[in-house]
């Protein structure tokens, strides 16, 4: 929102929400019932109208994906600004500048007589086009876009625009709706001028239109993309094609470079940023970034796809669920599915800053599901290896395994790696011990007595243990449970006891908790997992804790989309223990069966800013 925000500053369909594409309803009914009935009145043009968007919004997605994909990598990175979930919540209405399109588009094929009917292409209505858009409408937009730089339309409308400094893609077409209205007259005149001299075409259409989005996205990318060799062949380009750091001084400094696609017109009037060769030579010289920490993560359903940073932005800055509308997204899901069945190389999707160091979350293309599978292990953890020798080569110095990838049967939590390559210089962490400590720091104060539950692992162990020797009564339901914690438990092993009715309203659950247990508990049980993955919430009389976490201290930076099922800002333990890892610059590994003390654990979380979350009432 601009500072002082004008008249048409929100759009007319606002209230709908995500409803808003109803209102395209009736062109699209009554455009396909024309075409489909037959006869003189069918007209492709017409029906092509929506399809047409749909492919603009994939166009704009690609472009999304790439740029986030290419600046966490930091190669050819313009802008190291970071990008938060205010910009993402800001910029997350970026389609409606098609939806507005695609109904101007419907009117004026209905007012204007002579767009019905558009033939497939036209020679000469796409020089035309060209023509007037480099000569009005850049020279135009040129003087408009100044003007909207003088202090009153800037506080009313454009520094909403400007509130992005690091800019995506879409930061292209974030402006209040005012200003759309004039940006559409403009880019109208070689689309009206062509359709009134009877040069238009569905090609031309389709062509200028797309042109503008690729060069949008394009110039707000915050990556440079413009090969160096194009200026050197033809060195007058520099005039008439700007580039991404080009237009990224824009935004940093504000009243330099206002031209639309061709810098000719700051050149003409003066307003060239000194700094725009030096920085666009720099931009394209930049390297990969080598982070100081690389957490270790992979996808989880097939849906998960679009909740990646490089998925869906605005499905990725709320906690994952499953969303009904993605079920429609079925196609392009099943081809993912089955492409990373037989093909599929780890990447990064995520970087952030914190104190001195930079941050990085590669991916493994593998779900759920894989990891499950016998038959699928020995992949799985070749890819593993893969990303931990790649990282150790880069530099890395702690590398924390999440989710699935420390398996004790895939890997045993991360030992497998150490016995195989000993002079690894990066340091393996699979987190457990924070994990633990955030469990037994998330109990209620005034709890005496806990039940223990789900699948044994190594975490499970840890708690126990330590609650034993807090003075904790710890309950298991099951005899062959009972005998593997006394075996574990080194102090205090009186304290584990073996329950028959589940009466206790805290229960430490981890996976493999049944469904009727959970309905067996008393109402009010408090469920606080120790697992990588939440519990299934069977029970509204229930309270369900997060699986261990924090919220990160506000100096974290960088953090856009939301870690799986974790609300914002909040960090899972196994993420969290590689970066303090580092911060506290402890040697050696922690995977296998080591374990470190649960009490340094929670202590290096406190004093480096990280937040307890709530911690539930009995």
């Amino acid at each position: 929102m601009a500072s002082k925000p004008g008249i048409l500053t929100d759009w007319p369909w606002k209230p709908l929400g995500s409803f808003k594409f109803v209102i395209l309803t009736p062109w699209v009914i009554h455009s396909s019932y024309l075409y489909f009935k037959g006869g003189e009145k069918r007209d492709l043009s017409y029906i092509l109208i929506f399809p047409f968007l749909v492919l603009r919004m994939i166009h704009n997605q690609i472009w999304i994906s790439l740029s986030r994909y290419q600046t966490a990598k930091g190669t050819k990175r313009i802008v190291d600004k970071p990008i938060e979930f205010e910009q993402v919540d800001r910029e997350s209405s970026w389609d409606d500048q098609i939806l507005f399109n695609g109904l101007l588009f419907c009117l004026g094929r209905m007012v204007v007589e002579k767009g019905e009917n558009l033939p497939l292409w036209r020679t000469n209505g796409v020089v035309i086009a060209a023509l007037l858009h480099a000569g009005p409408v850049e020279f135009l937009y040129y003087w408009f876009h100044r003007a909207l730089h003088h202090h009153f339309l800037y506080s009313r409308y454009h520094s909403h625009h400007h509130s992005s400094i690091a800019t995506e893609p879409i930061t292209s077409v974030i402006h209040p709706f005012a200003e759309h209205i004039v940006y559409f007259l403009l880019f109208t005149i070689p689309l009206l001028v062509t359709v009134l001299t009877e040069t238009a075409s569905i090609g031309s259409f389709v062509l200028y239109v797309m042109f503008i989005d690729f060069m949008n996205n394009m110039g707000h990318c915050n990556f440079e993309i413009v090969p160096k060799s194009l200026f050197f062949i033809f060195p007058p380009l520099k005039y008439l094609i700007y580039t991404p750091s080009f237009h990224s001084l824009h935004h940093t400094q504000f009243r330099t470079n206002y031209s639309l696609f061709m810098p000719i017109y700051d050149y003409i009037y003066g307003t060239v940023d000194k700094n725009s060769d030096s920085l666009y030579e720099n931009s394209l010289l930049r390297e990969e970034e080598v982070a100081d920490v690389v957490h270790l993560s992979h996808l989880t359903t097939p849906q998960s796809i679009y909740h990646m940073r490089l998925g869906l932005a605005t499905v990725a800055s709320q906690p994952f669920t499953s969303k009904w509308w993605l079920t429609l997204l079925w196609p392009f899901t099943s081809f993912y599915v089955l492409a990373t069945s037989f093909y599929g190389h780890i990447f990064v999707y995520e970087r952030n800053t914190f104190k001195a160091l930079k941050l990085q979350s590669w991916v493994i293309p593998r779900f759920n599901l894989q990891y499950f599978m016998k038959g699928r292990r020995e992949a799985i953890n070749k890819l593993i290896e893969a990303a931990i020798l790649d990282a150790d080569k880069k530099g890395v110095k702690v590398l924390s395994l999440g989710l699935l990838n420390q398996g004790k049967e895939l890997n045993e939590y991360g030992e497998f790696y150490i016995h195989k390559y000993p002079n690894l210089r990066i340091k393996l962490v699979d987190g457990s011990s924070l994990a633990a400590a955030i469990v037994i720091n998330t109990i209620p104060k005034a709890t005496t007595k806990v039940l223990l539950r789900g699948n044994l692992s190594k975490v499970a162990y840890a708690i126990a243990d330590a609650l034993c020797q807090l003075g904790f009564q710890v309950a298991t339901l099951y005899e062959n449970e009972h005998k593997k914690l006394k075996s574990k438990v080194t102090t205090n092993s009186n304290n584990l006891v073996l329950a028959k009715i589940t009466t206790h309203k805290i229960w430490i659950v981890g996976d493999g908790l049944e469904e009727f247990e959970q309905l067996n508990a008393p109402k009010g049980t408090i469920f606080i997992p120790y697992s990588q993955f939440p519990p299934q919430r069977l029970r509204k009389d229930c309270y369900y804790h997060i699986t261990p976490s924090m919220r990160v201290p506000s100096s974290f930076q960088n953090i856009d989309s939301c870690e799986n099922w974790l609300p914002r800002r909040v960090m899972s333990a196994w993420r969290m223990a590689g970066i303090l890892h580092a911060l506290e610059g402890r040697e050696g590994h922690e995977c296998g069966e080591t374990m470190l003390s649960l009490d340094d654990a929670w202590r290096a979380s406190l004093e480096n800013g990280f937040l307890p979350l709530e911690i539930p009432s009995i």
